[in-house]
């Protein structure tokens, strides 16, 4: 053992010293460098990382030129009779400079790794930016930044050769464990060589088995941080003591991207408005746009009299002061905080917390849940959290994105229920995306359907359904036969198609160019003399629990599974009945039933 140990404590502080200044210095530019979007992006990322892929006696030439006495640092200090050459700082900064370049692309990894929807519904939650980067993004990046932390110590604590360019080799005062080591080594003292090669190895090497067992607790037990008691309610269907709003939300926007052109208007009030579309039709889009985590490229958005957006006047109101609840496919549960702390999470200051919280809870039927976190319930409980959380804001807007898309369809059902008995009580503004036609009619009186980003048909779920504006709404209602048609005079029409000519009762659209008839509405007759009654015969089936699906060709046998003209749906109580008659069947097709597109 060394009578002189300086070098042990040198590594300490100056290892220390240039980790307490890194972490923050990391942390600092991986945060703003995730954000950034400007011009330069490449050559900062370069200039950050270029002290991990630099010789290291690059490095210490570059720092001497700078903090020498001829550089900038060096003449700024030269009044002051002060050098940071040959000094322990030195030997800091250079520790700093290269231990910097693991911090910094370590905390960018961890940071990177956080899923955006948790900070954009933090955002529509009210939270502003330095709430978000304290109680989310830091929490969560928190191991990774650890483990960073963790290698630039070591790495900060084995420099050499940055070091002795800018520190020099000075005992007692500028000499680190490194350097004793090589001089060590150059003078034949092989065993203060192995004495200081052992200590700086058990040094750095504790530093990462206790940040990795931290890790490993800290994963396995997370103590709650909340404790709540069940309150009983006066009335339940007050439960959720939503506020009252003159609902109405007013939305002329246009959104360009580079394979996508979203252009659409339209306004609603306070009963829920169903957005139902193809994938990559715009529905996310739109309500993206309303919460601000997307900006139109033009137009305006006014909820309640507010102008959210306008581009004419440069109006865009930040995210968390939009008062929209945001409910993703993912649901975007804070991971790293409770139940009631994720419920809590948007909650207004004048509001009771305590209270709110435990509304919610029972609203959405999960007392006793409030202790646990998000990664111990269910998907449904997931959901009902997520909702619960948006709702606890006082949201005036409550977009929901396709909610119910990762639950199976018994847990579906449920859901859906509970979530029209919510809306019921929900006076503000509700958007409802779907891709789910069956979802759409149940639970929206009013639905808009999207193609390409634009408006296809807008009203009532009765009139979509019930007279679609072209072929593509009725298919995405639902509808799967279709024929080409012509007006001829009269009330008839040519199913060109089909090779048949149809009554029709309503008026016949000027520009038709398509006839169509739901599955479902094919009536199976003996009497062949009624009117739009025609001969068919079986080309095949597809069997479902409680349904078969006939495929139906006109007027002759098919010839192949593909050559028919009709799908048909019937209940199984009914296909028994007529499963065994001979051919032709007849079916007719209510003038009442047919859907006359332009």
């Amino acid at each position: 053992m060394p009578q002189d140990l300086s070098p042990l404590w040198i590594s300490l502080k100056t290892a220390l010293l240039a980790t307490f200044i890194t972490f923050f210095l990391g942390i600092s530019a991986a945060y703003w460098m995730l954000g950034y979007r400007g011009k330069g992006k490449s050559l900062i990322e370069g200039i950050f990382v270029a002290p991990l892929i630099l010789p290291p006696t690059v490095v210490g030439f570059l720092l001497l030129m700078f903090f020498g006495k001829n550089g900038p640092v060096g003449k700024l200090l030269e009044p002051f009779n002060t050098t940071i050459v040959f000094t322990w700082y030195g030997a800091a900064i250079a520790a700093t400079v290269v231990s910097f370049p693991l911090m910094y692309k370590t905390a960018l990894g961890a940071f990177s790794q956080i899923d955006a929807n948790l900070l954009r519904v933090a955002r529509t939650l009210g939270a502003k930016e330095l709430t978000i980067f304290w109680r989310i993004s830091l929490p969560l990046a928190f191991p990774g930044i650890l483990a960073g932390t963790t290698l630039a110590f070591a790495r900060a604590l084995g420099e050499f050769g940055a070091t002795l360019m800018l520190a020099g080799n000075i005992p007692g005062q500028t000499q680190t464990i490194p350097m004793a080591i090589y001089f060590a080594v150059e003078a034949g003292a092989m065993n203060e060589a192995w004495f200081w090669s052992i200590a700086i190895m058990i040094i750095s090497l504790s530093g990462i088995i206790i940040t990795n067992f931290w890790q490993e607790f800290n994963y396995k037990s997370q103590p709650p941080k909340i404790t709540t008691k069940p309150i009983e309610l006066e009335n339940k269907s007050q439960s959720l003591l939503f506020n009252s709003y003159t609902s109405g939300l007013f939305l002329d926007i246009e959104k360009r991207l580079a394979n996508f052109h979203l252009q659409v208007a339209f306004n609603t009030d306070d009963q829920p408005l169903g957005l139902l579309g193809t994938s990559g039709a715009g529905k996310s889009m739109i309500l993206r746009c309303i919460a601000g985590i997307e900006t139109p490229n033009k137009g305006r958005i006014i909820l309640n009299d507010r102008v959210l957006f306008d581009s004419e006047k440069k109006i865009n109101i930040p995210i968390y002061q939009r008062r929209i609840g945001f409910l993703f496919q993912n649901y975007a549960l804070f991971p790293h905080i409770t139940v009631a702390e994720n419920i809590a999470f948007g909650i207004p200051k004048s509001v009771n917390v305590k209270q709110e919280v435990e509304k919610q809870l029972i609203a959405m039927h999960l007392q006793g849940f409030g202790d646990r976190y998000p990664h111990q319930l269910s998907g449904g409980q997931q959901q009902r959290v997520a909702l619960a959380r948006a709702l606890a804001s006082k949201p005036e807007a409550l977009l929901l994105d396709e909610p119910f898309s990762a639950l199976d369809t018994h847990l579906r059902s449920q859901l859906e229920q509970q979530v029209t008995e919510i809306l019921d009580n929900y006076s503000g503004v509700t958007l409802f995306v779907t891709h789910n036609m069956e979802e759409a009619y149940r639970l929206c009186p009013n639905l808009l359907v999207l193609e390409h980003g634009k408006e296809a048909h807008h009203g009532s779920k009765y009139e979509i359904f019930q007279h679609p504006a072209s072929v593509n709404v009725a298919q995405l209602t639902g509808c799967k036969n279709f024929s080409r048609a012509n007006a001829l005079s009269g009330q008839q029409i040519e199913a060109i198609d089909w090779d048949c000519t149809l009554q029709v009762q309503e008026p016949i659209p000027s520009k038709l160019s398509h006839v169509g008839i739901r599955a479902h509405h094919l009536i199976f007759t003996k009497d062949p003399h009624q009117v739009n009654t025609f001969p068919c015969y079986l080309v095949r089936t597809s069997e479902t629990p409680h349904r078969m699906t006939v495929f139906l060709k006109l007027h002759s046998v098919g010839n192949h599974p593909q050559d028919y003209h009709l799908q048909g749906e019937i209940y199984k109580e009914k296909w028994a009945s007529i499963q065994d008659q001979s051919f032709p069947w007849y079916v007719h097709l209510d003038p009442l039933r047919l859907l006359l597109m332009e």
